[in-house]
């Protein structure tokens, strides 16, 4: 979880759990974004794992 703490230019400044700041890019985030605003990164396993196999498979048919 990461809180916007403020905005400068084109970053956003973000205080993470372990109270550090990191600063991300503006683009990489969501419209509207603004301080305040908590931000949460989740990992899709069902998406990774599709990923997975389609790369696999690919491999497969490359190498057989």
């Amino acid at each position: 979880m990461w809180i916007i703490d403020r905005i400068e230019g084109e970053f956003a400044l973000c205080e993470t759990e372990n109270k550090t700041v990191v600063s991300i890019p503006l683009s990489a985030l969501p419209k509207g974004i603004k301080e305040g605003d908590v931000l949460t990164v989740g990992i899709n396993g069902l998406e990774t794992e599709n990923r997975k196999k389609r790369i696999n498979d690919l491999a497969d048919s490359l190498f057989k």
